[in-house]
């Protein structure tokens, strides 16, 4: 069993061409008992966006915080705090905020997708 807080959990700035302003944290995996999936919670800054993309496996947000838009394939639609997704393996999709605020979201991959 684990218990923690997630201001106890290190965020870390992932930099790359493909996307902007995107914080990481990865509160729940293999290290503390869970073999098989990731939960990873992202926050955008303001203007951020994660790449435009698509992999071999499914995975499942929630959003936490903010606003923005969910590119899935045909066109972005507006997420908010509450929205859920499920975004099955193979579709095309971005997280973008387009907001002035932070866009904070869970997200669940299988292990093989926590890259």
């Amino acid at each position: 069993m684990f218990v923690g807080h997630i201001e106890d959990i290190e965020k870390t700035e992932i930099n790359s061409p493909e996307l902007k302003g995107v914080l990481k944290q990865a509160p729940i995996g293999s290290e503390q008992g869970w073999e098989d999936h990731v939960m990873r919670i992202f926050t955008l800054k303001a203007g951020g966006y994660t790449p435009k993309h698509t992999h071999p496996w499914p995975h499942i947000n929630y959003v936490l915080k903010g606003t923005g838009s969910l590119y899935r394939g045909d066109g972005f639609t507006p997420i908010r705090a509450g929205s859920v997704a499920y975004i099955p393996n193979g579709v095309e999709h971005q997280f973008v905020n387009d907001s002035g605020d932070e866009l904070s979201f869970i997200c669940i991959v299988p292990k093989e997708g926590d890259v």
